[in-house]
């Protein structure tokens, strides 16, 4: 076992010797008011060398952040989705090769009979956007279940399969959804409960149950107003990632916009999804609640070649291929970056949260993170309740360069 130190104040915490700069980095966040509550944890080579939180979970209360206090992920929900889908394909539930329809017959309908689950779930399918408006509640409530469905089986891709990639925002979730229930007899949730997240003791919760949603911290969201403002100012300071995503979105009909507003969240934006009827249900694109630790272990099996304290949770022949890009653009039809996936995992530009092109995972609006490195046998995650409004959060960021610079990373 590392030896653990204290974490530096106001953080709260320890870490093992050789993550200090880490740990500053943390601190100082906090300590200059740039968050407003977070946590961030690690393992390296199964142990864990990074356990910090600190600030508030409540801003209106004053609620602390607690080792236990968990957090909406957003988006990374997706790689948790992946992880999902890599346990069916494991299991001959599923083959990333063979066309959706084959799981899901009426998939086929409006000219999709040849995507593969593949191309689907690397974002190359053209069904970024639904044309149908469906409601949040078609997607919270089971009743609108059936009214979902037929608006992705209706649905018509926006170029040819393959040809292009645009991120798949919402609707990933929908369409895996669908193909987990069929492939697995269960829910997403169910099946990573059961597969990984309870033998792994990982807090981590697709479709949170009410028991639980008391320990979510209370999301800190921009209003839509104040998102606007932001992103007009953005547009017109030239071409960064930034800029581009914002005079995409700002543009009526784009894609960028279509891919992110239908279901619309509703006046309340992003805070939508913290709803206890939201945060309930399996919102494979956005729901999942997580602590930062419990993320950290969620990708154990991941980082180290599928086995976690003598348990084998995946052949290591099935996680060597999501070390590569099976999908990459230079500028993705969405986002207006670079970027990729494999197999649903994440794959981003080397030097965005790791310096490795073989790492993986997947980042959530707002700046939450899972993420590992299986070349070091790293695996980490962070929450926050203040979530920024750009594409890539900057203290996400920060906190990745400051753990690559630990003594035990950066001599690799």
């Amino acid at each position: 076992m590392p030896t653990l130190l204290p974490a530096p104040a106001p953080a709260h915490g320890a870490f093992a010797e050789g993550f200090e700069p880490l740990a500053r980095a943390f601190a100082a966040h906090l300590a200059r008011g740039e968050e407003d509550g977070a946590a961030f944890a690690a393992y390296h080579q199964g142990e864990l060398v990074i356990d910090l939180w600190g600030g508030v979970a409540d801003i209106t209360t004053g609620r602390p952040w607690q080792r236990e206090t968990s957090c909406l992920v957003f988006s990374v929900t997706k790689g948790l989705t992946a992880m999902a889908l890599h346990l069916l394909a494991e299991r001959g539930h599923l083959d990333w090769d063979a066309p959706v329809a084959s799981l899901w017959p009426g998939f086929a309908r409006a000219g999709k009979e040849g995507v593969s689950i593949r191309t689907l779930i690397n974002h190359r399918a053209g069904l970024a956007a639904l044309d149908q408006p469906v409601s949040f509640e078609d997607c919270v409530a089971p009743e609108g279940a059936g009214r979902l469905r037929e608006a992705l089986e209706l649905q018509r891709p926006r170029w040819e399969p393959d040809r292009a990639q645009g991120y798949h925002a919402v609707t990933f979730g929908m369409y895996a959804r669908e193909l987990i229930e069929r492939a697995a007899g269960e829910s997403a949730g169910q099946l990573l409960r059961r597969e990984l997240f309870e033998p792994l003791g990982a807090e981590v919760w697709v479709g949170t149950p009410p028991d639980e949603q008391r320990r979510v911290a209370r999301l800190v969201a921009t209003s839509t107003a104040e998102r606007v403002a932001r992103m007009v100012a953005e547009a017109l300071r030239g071409d960064s990632y930034e800029a581009r995503i914002a005079r995409a979105s700002l543009r009526p009909g784009s894609l960028p916009l279509r891919a992110f507003t239908n279901p619309p969240p509703g006046t309340g934006g992003p805070a939508r999804y913290a709803q206890p009827d939201a945060l309930a249900a399996e919102l494979l694109w956005a729901s999942a609640t997580a602590t930062a630790r419990g993320l950290a272990r969620a990708y154990l099996p991941f980082a180290q070649g599928g086995v976690v304290e003598g348990r084998r949770y995946f052949a290591a022949a099935s996680v060597e291929p999501l070390t590569g890009r099976q999908s990459f653009e230079a500028r993705d039809e969405v986002l207006q970056k670079p970027l990729g996936w494999t197999q649903g995992f994440l794959k981003e530009e080397a030097g965005v949260f790791s310096p490795n092109p073989r790492s993986f995972g997947h980042a959530g609006m707002g700046g939450s993170l899972g993420w590992c490195d299986p070349d070091r046998g790293l695996a980490w995650g962070y929450v926050m309740n203040r979530m920024d409004w750009r594409v890539r959060s900057p203290r996400a960021l920060a906190l990745c360069r400051a753990l690559y610079a630990c003594p035990p990373l950066a001599s690799r």
